[in-house]
């Protein structure tokens, strides 16, 4: 009898591609993971991995045992989801949700007050964290809901084992200190800023990858990144007090923005589409909390 938790554990060794990384993904010591492995191969009675370099790869028999766990874990999930549904009548269980900094505060913090009015049985598990790291981790049951964002120019990749609804769709604005002589006037052309400071998010992170985009492009200059930071409020705050520039979206800017200067760019406005990501298989509990998601969107 194969055993589903061993199952998850490959599973999450053909993700990570390393045994270290599944360990340190699942909180496993290494030599744990390669112990439980080992009885699964006896469990199959088939060779699983082998060594390819410091990584290691799926055998035949590895991806089969992986396309059918996938399939396996799915199905526990929506067995628990229903017995948890029948003993409390309605839609209830554990939902799993990361967001951004921002649509954390603007959206997600709403959707969870919402719901314990509305759902008081599904308990949200809510994180911060970035999009990149988020997808992998849905993708391997760790998440049930993504909330992620999509720069104009820049499409993330699509996976066909998830879903995707749109949110919020919104505009990047120039954000530059209040005295900053490009500051007069309403539309800024992105060259007069050849010579600033630009704070961005961290390397990685859509946001600094489309910023420096748009000063490549609209601009035709290289930006000097001086600061880095994944919360849009701190990108703020280096603005107003250490004298940087930033492209801010919508959905930090409804805070208000006291002594910056907030102004659009010459060349045109540049997009971000906020978006959830779920898998494809869905239970009550998920749709709930994608439906409050949406409803809390500005």
């Amino acid at each position: 009898m194969l055993d589903l938790r061993r199952l998850r554990l490959l599973r999450e060794v053909d993700a990570r591609g390393t045994i270290h990384g599944a360990a340190r993904a699942l909180d496993y010591t290494p030599s744990a993971v390669s112990q439980q492995l080992a009885v699964l191969e006896r469990e199959a009675g088939a060779k699983l991995l082998e060594r390819s370099g410091r990584n290691v790869r799926l055998t035949d028999a590895g991806r089969v045992l992986v396309r059918h766990a996938a399939r396996l874990l799915d199905g526990v999930e929506a067995a628990e989801a229903e017995l948890a549904e029948i003993s409390a009548g309605h839609a209830a269980g554990v939902v799993r949700v990361c967001a951004f900094q921002s649509a954390f505060l603007r959206i997600v913090a709403p959707a969870i007050a919402a719901l314990a009015d509305t759902h008081p049985d599904v308990r949200v598990e809510a994180t911060e964290i970035e999009v990149e790291e988020g997808v992998p981790a849905l993708r391997l049951q760790q998440l049930d809901v993504v909330v992620g964002d999509e720069y104009e120019g820049q499409p993330r990749p699509v996976h066909p084992d998830l879903e995707r609804e749109s949110l919020v769709r919104e505009q990047l604005h120039l954000v530059l200190p209040a005295d900053h002589p490009p500051a007069r006037h309403r539309r800024v052309p992105m060259a007069q800023l050849a010579g600033a400071e630009w704070a961005a998010c961290q390397p990685g992170n859509g946001h600094r990858e489309m910023q420096i985009r748009a000063c490549r492009q609209l601009g035709g200059f290289e930006p000097d990144l001086r600061y880095a930071s994944d919360d849009f409020l701190i990108l703020l705050e280096l603005v107003r007090t250490a004298g940087a520039c930033a492209l801010l979206p919508d959905l930090v800017l409804g805070y208000g923005s006291p002594g910056v200067a907030v102004r659009d760019l010459a060349e045109g406005p540049i997009g971000r589409e906020v978006f959830l990501l779920t898998r494809a298989t869905r239970t009550p509990a998920v749709d709930a909390v994608a439906a409050a998601l949406k409803n809390a969107a500005p």
